[in-house]
C-alpha cells in the first residue's frame, strides 16, 4: 500500500477554479473520507489523484513518487465509481479478470485472484452471471472485486454507495469497513453522506467551494467544528445555530441573550469567550444536547411552541419555535416516546457545557481557551 500526498493542488476549468490549493496527506493504510456538498470539488480532487483529470497546479504524490504526468494505468491505483462501470456483455468472472488479462498476468494467477476476491466478497455463486442479472448491491460488490483483484497501492471510491437503497447502503458501509480492516488498504472515499463519513472514515476531510475547511477524526470534527459550515453540514439534524449577543452579568458570568431566549454560562466554563462579551456571536448547540427533562441542575430552560414532530422510532425530533423578531427554531433529539401537539407550548432544557460560539463575521469557531 502507499500514502497519497496532495501539495497545493489546484484545478482550473477555463478561468474557474474547481479546486483551490488543496494540501492533504492520506497516510499509508488510512481510510480517508472526502466529504462535502455537490460542486465542492471532492470528486475532481479524487480524479486528479487517479489521473483522470490533469493537475493545473501543485503536486500529487503516491508512495512518495510524483505522478502528475503519469497515465492512470501507471499509478497503481484502483477506482470504483458510482455507476459500477461493469462490462454488460461479460460474466462476473470475466469482469473481474479483465484488467489482469490486460496486464498479461499468467492464467493461473488470474484464476487464483478471482477465486480469492469472489470468496472475500461472497460473490462466488455469481461468477457465471452477467451484470444485468445482478442486484444493485451485487453489482457494487463486483465493482469492488474488480478493484481488489488488481492488488493496487490505493483504492479511490467515488460515491460508490449512492445508487443503493438505504438498507443496502448500511450493509455495504459495514462491508467496506471490514474489508479495510482485513486488507489494511489505503482508501480515499468521496461522499456527500454524513453517515458514511462518520461511520467509515478514520479521518474526514470536509471541503467547500474547492477548499479544505477541516480535517480530523470523525468525532473530533463533530464535537469541535471549525466554523458554522461544518457545524451545520455534519449530522442530520444539524447543529442549531442562532445569532444573539454575549454579555457579562454583575456576577461575572457570561450570558447569551436574544428576545425569547437567555442562557447563562458558567463563569469558568470558557475563558476564551470572555473577550467577546458585549459583541454579537452565533450560538451553536447540537440537538442531542437539548433535553425534555432537567436531569442536571446546570441545564437551563427554554420555552417555545412545537413547530414539528418527527417520530423516527429510536428517537423523536422536536422542532421548537422561539418566536419574536427574526424567529428561530431549535431541533431537539428526544426520547422515542416523547409527544407534543403542534402549536403547544413546550419547555426544554439546554446543556450550557455543550455550547459552541462562532464569530458572525468570519463564521469561524471562537476558542474556548
Amino acid at each position: 500500500m502507499a500514502a497519497i500526498e496532495l501539495d497545493r493542488v489546484s484545478k482550473l476549468y477555463g478561468g474557474t477554479a474547481a479546486v483551490k490549493e488543496v494540501s492533504l496527506e492520506i497516510r499509508d493504510g488510512e481510510f480517508m473520507i472526502l466529504l462535502g456538498p455537490s460542486g465542492c470539488g471532492k470528486s475532481t480532487t479524487l480524479r486528479m489523484v487517479a489521473g483522470l483529470e490533469s493537475v493545473s497546479g501543485g503536486e500529487v504524490r503516491i508512495g512518495g513518487r510524483r505522478v502528475n504526468e503519469l497515465a492512470p494505468r501507471d499509478r497503481n491505483i484502483a477506482v470504483v465509481f458510482q455507476s459500477y462501470a461493469l462490462y454488460p456483455h461479460m460474466s462476473v468472472a470475466e469482469n473481474l479478470a479483465f484488467g489482469l488479462k490486460m496486464h498479461k498476468l499468467p492464467r493461473s494467477e488470474i484464476e487464483r485472484r478471482v477465486r480469492e476476491v469472489a470468496a472475500m466478497l461472497d460473490i462466488a455463486p455469481l461468477l457465471h452471471r452477467r451484470p444485468a442479472a445482478l442486484s444493485g448491491g451485487q453489482r457494487q460488490r463486483v465493482a469492488l472485486g474488480r478493484a481488489l483483484v488488481r492488488e493496487p497501492a490505493a483504492f479511490l471510491l467515488d460515491e460508490p454507495l449512492s445508487n443503493l437503497d438505504a438498507q443496502l447502503r448500511a450493509d455495504m458501509r459495514l462491508e467496506l469497513v471490514k474489508l479495510h480492516r482485513q486488507l489494511g488498504a489505503t482508501i480515499l472515499h468521496v461522499t456527500h453522506d454524513q453517515v458514511e463519513a462518520m461511520t467509515m472514515g478514520e479521518r474526514i476531510c470536509i471541503m467547500k467551494e474547492g477548499r479544505i475547511v477541516q480535517v480530523g477524526e470523525p468525532l473530533e470534527v463533530y464535537r469541535n467544528p471549525a466554523n458554522t459550515f461544518v457545524a451545520g453540514f455534519l449530522a442530520s439534524p444539524p447543529m442549531n445555530l442562532m445569532e444573539l449577543r454575549l454579555t457579562a452579568d454583575p456576577s461575572g458570568a457570561l450570558v447569551l441573550e436574544r428576545e425569547g431566549f437567555r442562557l447563562k454560562l458558567a463563569a469558568d466554563a470558557a475563558p476564551g469567550y470572555r473577550a467577546h462579551a458585549g459583541k454579537p456571536v452565533i450560538l451553536g448547540i447540537r440537538p442531542e444536547d437539548i433535553h425534555d427533562q432537567p436531569a442536571r441542575p446546570e441545564w437551563q430552560p427554554v420555552e417555545g411552541a412545537a413547530v414539528a414532530l418527527e417520530a423516527l422510532g429510536a428517537e423523536t425530533v422536536l422542532v421548537l419555535g422561539l418566536g419574536g423578531p427574526g424567529a428561530v427554531e431549535l431541533s431537539a433529539r428526544l426520547p422515542r416516546d416523547f409527544r407534543a401537539p403542534i402549536g403547544s407550548r413546550q419547555r426544554l432544557y439546554l446543556d450550557p457545557g455543550e455550547v459552541h460560539l462562532f464569530d458572525p463575521e468570519t463564521t469561524n469557531a471562537i476558542s474556548r481557551l
